[in-house]
């Protein structure tokens, strides 16, 4: 099947495993980039695992069969290229970037990684250590304490509550078997999407992709599914971490929408006009004009599950109660008022030019379209997105405020007098 997207032709095929394909040809630049999607994220985990994912994509690449993870790191060394893991609460992704006459070389490799990782217990181990000093990192900084505070509230039990490094505990009990294991349910030609664009020949990277993951036998082994989204908090609920901090961290959470929600355009407008730059409504409010904040801004991220829409703000300690109060108030008047038809319009500008933006270079355009097909959207979604978009007015924004924007979760990292006011 061959999609039309803007300028970009999107050729795409399913393998008889199962592996869908996209190639997307951009002969302007002698750069192929290469996303692999695997269906399994952080959200895949049980509490006790949290961790495991963002583990297992530290050490993928620290030796598979037959290299060791000095003969991986030579080999993309040699080649100029570039191999990097990512995990994500919904996929785990395997990015590539090589000059086109490399492609088959460094596809080979990154099947091999994929295919057959060893999870070596050195270096299991060493990761491990990094990971927790990370996670002990985290704890120390007033952001990611509100942060992480706020969704384990907001989310309970699910794995969405939690970063995406896991817990101490969790992370000091997981063993290789457990990466084996993790990699053996998941890790299969009918879970994976791999999305290319570069200066490369659709039939010719079909048939690379062919001869490396072609024998890839899908097993006789049911797919297991992401933890649903079956129980949340019930608000209102406030959390406070006094800390001896010069400044306080206030956030508000909302629990939103999918994406795969008829709301999820709406609110990303919200979120854009509430926070998105130096124009947004809270910059100028409670930065320019009422001096209240270091820094403001929201953001609504895109999930499987309904994800978090939060409101933040850093403030000096005395500032702490007008400015939780006056940021409520800012929340509180999208459902009352909405947004302005000029508000509106410029949301939706920022949106789409940002949009158009993160589709310049080859890495970003495999991203957008893997990610779209890896999360069960399809490839027109990229032109939906900007229609849905364009379709919201002013009316719906004051709908989905009233619907999702209302007793917020409130969290707030501060002094501890300033913790106790908050309190009474």
């Amino acid at each position: 099947m061959i999609s039309s997207q803007l300028e970009y032709k999107i050729y795409r095929s399913t393998l008889s495993n199962k592996i869908v394909l996209l190639v997307t040809a951009n002969p302007n630049c002698n750069i192929v980039a290469t996303k692999i999607f695997v269906r399994a994220g952080s959200s895949y985990e049980s509490r006790d695992k949290a961790g495991l994912t963002h583990l297992l994509s530290e050490v993928i690449t620290k030796g598979c069969e037959g290299l060791s993870s000095f003969n991986i790191a030579e080999q993309v060394e040699s080649l100029g290229a570039s191999l990097r893991t990512h995990a994500h609460s919904d996929y785990f992704l395997l990015s590539l970037k090589n000059i086109t006459s490399d492609f088959p070389e460094i596809l080979y490799l990154a099947g091999k990684i994929l295919r057959s990782p060893t999870f070596a217990k050195s270096e299991v181990e060493l990761e491990k250590r990094l990971i927790l000093e990370n996670i002990r990192s985290q704890k120390e900084q007033p952001f990611n304490i509100a942060l992480d505070q706020l969704r384990k509230v907001m989310y309970c039990h699910h794995p969405y509550g939690l970063s995406i490094l896991g817990e101490d505990v969790s992370v000091k009990n997981l063993k290789n078997t457990d990466l084996f294991y993790f990699h053996q349910q998941y890790f299969r030609p009918d879970n994976i999407v791999i999305s290319i664009s570069g200066q490369i020949d659709p039939h010719h990277a079909k048939t690379v992709i062919e001869e490396v993951f072609g024998d890839w036998q899908i097993p006789n082994t049911e797919l297991s599914t992401a933890l649903n989204l079956s129980k949340i908090s019930v608000f209102p609920q406030q959390v406070i971490t006094p800390q001896d901090t010069h400044q306080s961290i206030i956030m508000l959470g909302y629990l939103g929408a999918s994406v795969y929600s008829p709301d999820y355009a709406a609110l990303k407008i919200l979120s854009t006009y509430l926070g998105n730059g130096i124009s947004s409504r809270l910059f100028v409010e409670l930065r320019e004009k009422q001096g209240l904040a270091y820094e403001v801004s929201a953001f609504y991220p895109t999930r499987m599950f309904p994800a978090s829409f939060i409101v933040y703000m850093g403030t000096a300690p005395e500032n702490t109660e007008k400015a939780l109060s006056r940021m409520q108030k800012e929340v509180e008047l999208l459902s009352r008022n909405g947004l302005s038809i000029a508000s509106l319009q410029t949301s939706k500008n920022k949106i789409l030019g940002q949009y158009a933006l993160g589709k310049q270079t080859n890495a970003q355009i495999a991203q957008v379209y893997g990610w779209y097909e890896i999360m069960g959207l399809g490839i027109d979604f990229d032109q939906l997105f900007q229609e849905v978009i364009l379709r919201v007015s002013i009316e719906d924004t004051i709908k989905i405020a009233r619907k999702y924007l209302q007793n917020a979760y409130i969290s707030l990292v501060g002094q501890k007098t300033t913790a106790e006011n908050i309190l009474k």
